[in-house]
C-alpha cells in the first residue's frame, strides 16, 4: 500500500523553541509542575515532515518513543491502525501489543523477541491477537519458546543484523545473530516446517538512523553502511521469500534514516517514533529540521545562593551510554545550565547561569528530554496544547496503569 502525504489542517511551522515554550507556559499556568506538555502544532508539523521524508512508503510508529495512546492516535487514527501515511505500530513488549490490540489496533509488529510465557499463552488462546500481532524472532530458541507456550501458526518476522562490519569493527547495535541470506533462509525454513507463517524481515540500521551527523567521519560511515545494506537486504529478502513466499513486511529505518531506507524498492515500510517529539538526541541530523514538540516543567523551590536556583525533581536520565548526552537540557528561560557536580537529581535539580539569579521561588524552568517516549514513564499525564493555547490532558501508558518494562 502506498502512503499518502496529506495531513489535513497542518500549517507551515517556523516557531522558535523559545516561542513554543512561552506559549506552553502560558497555557499550563493553572497547573502545578512537574508537568509534561506537547505543542500540537509542532507535533503535527513533525508528523507531516515524516510522511514527506518517507516519500510514499508507509511509516510504522515505534510506540516505545511515544508511550501515550492518545498521541499514537494522532498518527494512526482512533483505530490505532492506519491514517495519513502512517500504518501499524512497532511495539516493544508483548503485553503492550496485546493491550493495544484490545484497544483496536490491528497491525502490531513486535520490535523485539519475547519470552513472556503468560503473554504468549494469551496470544495462543486468542485468534484476534494471533492475526493482529507479528512476533519477532532471530533464532530457533525463539521458536522453541513459542512452541512451549502453545503458540501455533503465529505470524513471524525475522530480525536481521543491519550493522556495518569493517574487518574486526562492528558499527551498529548488537541485536540479531542473523546476518546472511543463508542465516535467514535457514531459520525461515525451520519456522515454516514447524507451522509458523514467516511474513516479514526487519533491518534496523542504528548506525544510520540513530547516529547524528556530527562529523564528516560519521557521515562517511553512514554512507558506506547504506550502500552495503542496500545490497545485502535484497539478497536476504529473496532468500527468505524463496522459503516462505512473498513477504508482507520488509521493515527498515528509523527517524534519522527515512529517506535512505524508503529509497530501497525492496523496503515495504519504515519505522519512526522519536520524530514525533524530537528529543535532544535528534538535534544534529542533516536530513531534517528538528521541531521539538515535547517539554517538561519544574518549579524552583530553593535559592541556595544568588546564582543558583534549585528545582523540584527532574532526574529523568535517558537510557544508553551514561554521559552528558543523556541528561535533560534546560531551555527556558534561556541561559540556564545544570551544575556539573550534581546534574539532574531524583528529587532536586539545581541550575545556574545568567537567568538563575532572576528565578524566584515558584517560578518554572522548562526542559527537553534526551530521548522521546521515556519521559512518559515519569508522568501519568501529558498536556496537549493547541495553536490557540487550549489544553487537552491525556494519559500516558503509566497514567493508564501500564508499565511494560
Amino acid at each position: 500500500m502506498t502512503a499518502t502525504t496529506d495531513r489535513p489542517g497542518v500549517q507551515p511551522h517556523a516557531a522558535t523553541v523559545e516561542g513554543v515554550v512561552a506559549r506552553l507556559d502560558a497555557a499550563t499556568r493553572p497547573l502545578d509542575p512537574p508537568l509534561a506538555a506537547v505543542d500540537l502544532p509542532s507535533l503535527e508539523a513533525n508528523l507531516a515532515d515524516l510522511v514527506r521524508r518517507a516519500g510514499g512508503t508507509p511509516i510504522r510508529v515505534a510506540s516505545k518513543s511515544v508511550r501515550s495512546r492518545a498521541v499514537l492516535e494522532r498518527a494512526l487514527g482512533s483505530g490505532l491502525t492506519e491514517s495519513g501515511g502512517f500504518r501499524g505500530i512497532m511495539a516493544y513488549a508483548l503485553r503492550e501489543a496485546i493491550w493495544l490490540v484490545r484497544a483496536g489496533a490491528r497491525d502490531v509488529l513486535m520490535g523485539y523477541p519475547t519470552v513472556d510465557r503468560a503473554a504468549l499463552a494469551e496470544v495462543a488462546a486468542d485468534p484476534t491477537l494471533r492475526d493482529s500481532i507479528t512476533l519477532m524472532v532471530d533464532s530457533v530458541d525463539h521458536l522453541d519458546a513459542l512452541a512451549a507456550a502453545g503458540v501455533r501458526g503465529a505470524r513471524l518476522c525475522l530480525d536481521v543484523d543491519a550493522s556495518l562490519r569493517i574487518g574486526p569493527l562492528h558499527l551498529g547495535v548488537r541485536r540479531s545473530p542473523l546476518r546472511t541470506p543463508e542465516d535467514a533462509a535457514t531459520l525461515a525454513r525451520v519456522a515454516v516446517t514447524r507451522g509458523f507463517a514467516v511474513v516479514g524481515v526487519m533491518f534496523y540500521e542504528a548506525q544510520i538512523a540513530g547516529l547524528p551527523d556530527s562529523s564528516a567521519a560519521v557521515r562517511l560511515v553512514k554512507k558506506a553502511s547504506a550502500a552495503e545494506l542496500s545490497t545485502r537486504r535484497g539478497t536476504v529478502v529473496d532468500a527468505v521469500a524463496a522459503v516462505s513466499g512473498r513477504l508482507e513486511i520488509v521493515n527498515s529505518g528509523g527517524t534519522g534514516s527515512l529517506e535512505i531506507s524508503s529509497a530501497d524498492p525492496v523496503v515495504t515500510e519504515v519505522t519512526a517514533g522519536s520524530g514525533l517529539f524530537v528529543p535532544t538526541l535528534f538535534d544534529k541530523y542533516r536530513a531534517f529540521t528538528p521541531r521539538p514538540a515535547m517539554f517538561f516543567a519544574l518549579a524552583a523551590v530553593r535559592r541556595p545562593t544568588p546564582k543558583i536556583a534549585t528545582l523540584f525533581s527532574g532526574g529523568y536520565i535517558a537510557s544508553g551510554p551514561a554521559g552528558a548526552s543523556r541528561v535533560p537540557t534546560p531551555v527556558w528561560p534561556a541561559g540556564l545550565t545544570l551544575l556539573r557536580n550534581e546534574g539532574a537529581g531524583e528529587v532536586q535539580t539545581p541550575v545556574t547561569g545568567l537567568a538563575a539569579s532572576a528565578l524566584r521561588i515558584g517560578d518554572r524552568v522548562w526542559f527537553r528530554h534526551a530521548k522521546a517516549g521515556e519521559l512518559c514513564e515519569r508522568f501519568t499525564d501529558v498536556h496537549l496544547v493547541d495553536a490557540d493555547g487550549a489544553v487537552t490532558t491525556v494519559p500516558t501508558y503509566r497514567g493508564e496503569g501500564r508499565c511494560f518494562g
